[in-house]
C-alpha cells in the first residue's frame, strides 16, 4: 500500500469516527460527556487537517499559464 493510500484510509477512518462521535453527541444528555466528545472530535479534526495538508504537500505544483 502506498503512503497516499495509507493516508486516505486513515482519513476515511477518522471521518467515520467523527460521524459516530457526532451521533453520540446528539444523544449525549450529560454536559461532561458532551464535552469529552467535543474534545475528541476536535483532536480528530486536527488529525484530518494534518493528513490533508500532507496530501496537498505531495501533490505537484499547478502549472502556471
Amino acid at each position: 500500500m502506498s503512503q497516499r493510500e495509507s493516508c486516505l484510509l486513515w482519513l476515511k477512518d477518522l471521518l467515520d469516527h467523527l460521524s459516530d462521535s457526532r451521533q453520540q453527541l446528539e444523544d449525549a444528555e450529560r454536559p461532561d460527556a458532551a464535552r469529552i466528545l467535543v474534545d475528541n472530535m476536535l483532536r480528530d479534526l486536527e488529525c484530518c487537517l494534518r493528513l490533508c495538508e500532507g496530501l496537498r504537500a505531495r501533490m505537484p505544483a499547478p502549472a502556471v499559464a
